[in-house]
């Protein structure tokens, strides 16, 4: 098999659940699962990396908003983390039949579902040429998954954090909002910090600064992103 790097990085993919779904609906998309299952799994054979995933649970449930003022944080929140256990075993189940083996770790114990985290194993599984998923977030409440993906990618000592979005990458301003918003193609981290950019939560950017992680956020609907982050070429906007 063709690679397109001498040696295998250890990387940590981070996406939304509204990647599962399509605009303005809710839920998972079969089409929308099947389409990035299979273009994570093309990239990861032509790539040689160790890879894992951080999905979030935002197209199924989103903690405080879909509260509604009814359900407190707390429990909107554990609620969000079983969010993300569905979308992980929907990509795990749509990986596998693009013909990559995967395992589900998760940080709540669902042992009918998926196995619980533990360093040792996810590394393990790393080894075997498995695809991991980190479901469940970080186990605890007021925590994003970009936290979860920040913590489990300093955890296992991952090369690099990929966060998959919506747009090009980290933009000044709010690039839907603002058509001369204009694209930041490097910047670290206090300044990402300071200037309160919003494309990842501030704990999530400080465990990666005291990790000396590099984080990369490009755009997941271009076709063909996912192999050249994998690849480690530079696109989007690089956080270091």
């Amino acid at each position: 098999m063709e690679t397109c790097c001498q040696r295998k990085k250890r990387i940590l993919l981070k996406l939304s659940g509204e990647a599962l779904s399509t605009e303005g609906h809710r839920g998972i998309n079969p089409q929308s699962l099947k389409e990035i299952a299979e273009e994570i799994a093309e990239a990861y054979k032509k790539s040689c990396c160790e890879l894992t995933i951080v999905i979030g649970g935002g197209n199924v449930w989103r903690g405080v908003r879909d509260g509604g003022g009814v359900i407190d944080r707390v429990n909107s929140d554990s609620m969000g983390m079983l969010a993300t256990v569905i979308n992980a075993i929907a990509l795990q189940s749509a990986i596998e039949e693009a013909g990559v083996p995967t395992r589900v770790l998760t940080s709540i114990n669902i042992y009918q579902l998926a196995e619980p985290f533990v360093r040792r194993k996810a590394l393990r599984h790393l080894e075997k040429g498995r695809i991991v998923i980190f479901a469940g977030g970080t186990g605890n409440p007021f925590f994003t998954t970009d936290s979860a993906a920040a913590l489990r990618a300093s955890e296992i000592n991952a090369d690099v954090l990929l966060k998959a979005t919506q747009v090009d990458g980290v933009y000044d301003c709010d690039p839907k909002k603002n058509p001369d918003a204009k694209l930041i193609r490097r910047i670290t981290y206090t300044d990402a910090i300071a200037k309160q950019l919003q494309f990842m939560d501030t704990a999530a950017l400080a465990i990666c600064m005291e990790n000396k992680l590099p984080i990369q956020v490009f755009n997941l609907h271009q076709k063909g992103n996912i192999q050249k982050a994998l690849c480690g070429e530079e696109i989007g906007t690089t956080i270091y």
